[in-house]
């Protein structure tokens, strides 16, 4: 991140995520990038509150639910947003457990009817699914209970959005919707010098004047750099274990091969390994 010297901070990095879509005097950048998540889905949030992030269990001793971003709207619908920053076996299961501790937190004492308002976790992915799951020029996914039958839907007031950041490839002179100004800006603007022509919008100066690192305070800074930090560290592990698990991979491929009674010209014909 920052590698060109840009003055912009990340939005992949925690402290960054959460300055930005996290704090009431940025809500209305919040409520901006949600209405472009939606696009085209006959939803428009008008405003919203934030919700503590964490959320405690029913009961002792119960895991309690941390998240980067929640908050409820002004029709009561409950929203949780995620930058997920490094892939995990169970990332849906957790979306789907975070829906759940929203839900249940509806749930008041005394007689009740068990009707509830709209839950919407939407996740912000760092990474692609694996074993290409979506095609791969498909990276907004809309989740939603639907009958197998017909396809109709079911049940309108639980969805997951996952975005899978990686795929969207869109050049400046490509962005056409709010969406696609949304989804470059926020792969991109840590490797801007300044505001592109097509990013002029209003929300999008104030979202570049929040993001630029020479405004913040020297504890902001800070945070930042820590942030920053960890950010990098978790990439690192992970590329580290990769290229480790390919390695290994490399290996047992080449040690069957010899164990096949192939020769060593040929092993390094298919595994590129030296002679």
């Amino acid at each position: 991140m920052n590698d060109n010297n840009s003055p912009f901070m990340s939005p992949y990095t925690d402290f960054g995520f959460k300055k930005l879509f996290g704090t009431e005097p940025n809500k209305d950048l919040l409520i901006s990038f949600l209405n472009a998540l939606f696009d085209g889905d006959q939803k428009t949030i008008v405003d919203l509150s934030y919700l503590n992030t964490e959320v405690l269990g029913p009961y002792y001793g119960d895991r309690n639910s941390v998240f980067d971003v929640y908050c409820h709207t002004n029709d009561g619908g409950h929203f949780i947003v995620e930058m997920q920053r490094s892939d995990q076996p169970y990332f849906k299961d957790r979306t789907v457990y975070y829906a759940s501790a929203a839900v249940v937190q509806q749930a008041p004492k005394g007689v009740w009817d068990y009707r509830l308002n709209e839950v919407c976790v939407a996740g912000i992915l760092d990474f692609v699914f694996p074993n290409k799951e979506y095609a791969d020029d498909s990276y907004v996914h809309k989740v939603m209970l639907k009958d197998t039958d017909d396809n109709h839907e079911v049940y309108d007031k639980l969805t997951f959005y996952y975005v899978e950041m990686p795929k969207f490839k869109k050049t400046e002179d490509e962005l056409v919707s709010m969406q696609d100004k949304w989804l470059y800006v926020l792969k991109n603007i840590c490797y801007l010098l300044s505001q592109p022509k097509e990013l002029q919008d209003q929300v999008f100066t104030k979202f570049f004047e929040e993001a630029r690192i020479g405004m913040f305070t020297k504890e902001e800074q800070f945070a930042y750099m820590v942030s920053q930090k960890h950010y990098w560290d978790n990439h690192n592990t992970i590329a580290y274990s990769y290229e480790k698990g390919e390695a290994n991979a490399k290996s047992e491929i080449a040690r069957k091969l010899l164990s096949m009674g192939l020769s060593k010209e040929q092993v390094f014909e298919a595994t590129g390994y030296s002679l």
